[in-house]
């Protein structure tokens, strides 16, 4: 893995493939570290002929903390939202989405395939808002518009989510792996091995547990449908018909409001890219043929 510097901060990221094949770019979601796209899904992208730049954002995993930025009040964040008055965050989703760009701009991409997931197909989004001459396509899965009006989370998967980490490793491991089983839909087989060695991967790596909040608080209320119905690059929306924290409406809502999208629904997923059952398959065999009919 290697590392650059852009938009002021350092930024950890890794490659696979041919950097003169078409580049995609995957963005992780909140608390997210850049192994959460698995490297058998990274390589099988490369194999299609994809040059795949995954990375940590800001303040998660190797790239740049912002703990001296302390750590948010959710609960006054939420009331000011329900009152309407302005809610203060550390940085937002435009800051990110300058951070993506300037990851390209270091490693000399011009345009890529964006796709990102939960939280980072709200930077996708954001990236092809604001920066739309840098996109070939966008990938969004699992994501939503922002539409005030969509359903919320069901609560019990959110207050997983938000809940304070313990103190101690294994119990941090333990919290982490019960909130991947929370989040997971029924269709699909969770492959417990598999999150027991990510949850402890991104420890090792560094997990940072106050950069949730930040995270949280960096789309919170950010209402991007207005925006999106003007999106002119080709899109794909990916949602799992299960999602307890995003749920599916917000991957329809989408879909509806970008322009010409293209909308693929799994049945019985939740919010995660299920390693057992075919589920990778079905995204990334999708994902590879949606990008193949665009020009790089």
């Amino acid at each position: 893995m290697s590392y650059v510097t852009a938009n002021g901060i350092q930024i950890e990221y890794e490659t696979f493939g041919d950097k003169n094949d078409s580049p995609i770019l995957l963005i992780v979601g909140i608390i997210s570290q850049l192994i959460m796209w698995d490297d058998l899904l990274c390589e099988k992208l490369a194999n299609a002929g994809h040059y795949v730049i995954r990375f940590d954002n800001r303040d998660v995993g190797l790239s740049t903390k912002f703990e001296s930025a302390g750590t948010p009040d959710l609960a006054k964040a939420f009331s000011n939202l329900m009152q309407g008055k302005p809610i203060s965050a550390p940085y937002t989703f435009s800051d990110m989405s300058n951070d993506t760009v300037g990851l390209m701009d270091a490693l000399g991409i011009s345009k890529a395939h964006v796709c990102g997931m939960s939280m980072g197909a709200g930077i996708a989004q954001t990236i092809a808002i604001e920066h739309p001459d840098r996109l070939l396509s966008l990938i969004s899965i699992y994501g939503s518009t922002g539409n005030p009006q969509l359903p919320k989370a069901k609560p019990e998967a959110f207050q997983s989510l938000i809940a304070p980490f313990p103190k101690e490793k294994e119990a941090v491991l333990e919290r982490v792996v019960d909130t991947y089983l929370l989040f997971a839909g029924s269709g699909f087989s969770f492959n417990k091995e598999w999150h027991d060695n990510l949850a402890r991967r991104s420890y090792d790596r560094g997990l940072s547990p106050g950069s949730l909040n930040r995270q949280l608080l960096a789309g919170l209320g950010l209402n991007r449908k207005p925006a999106l119905a003007n999106i002119k690059v080709p899109t794909l929306v990916i949602h799992g018909t299960e999602d307890p924290i995003m749920p599916v409406e917000g991957g329809k809502d989408t879909a509806e409001t970008i322009p010409n999208s293209e909308l693929m629904l799994i049945e019985g997923m939740g919010h995660d890219l299920p390693k057992l059952g075919g589920a990778w398959d079905q995204i990334t065999d999708r994902i590879i043929k949606f990008c193949s009919n665009i020009e790089h």
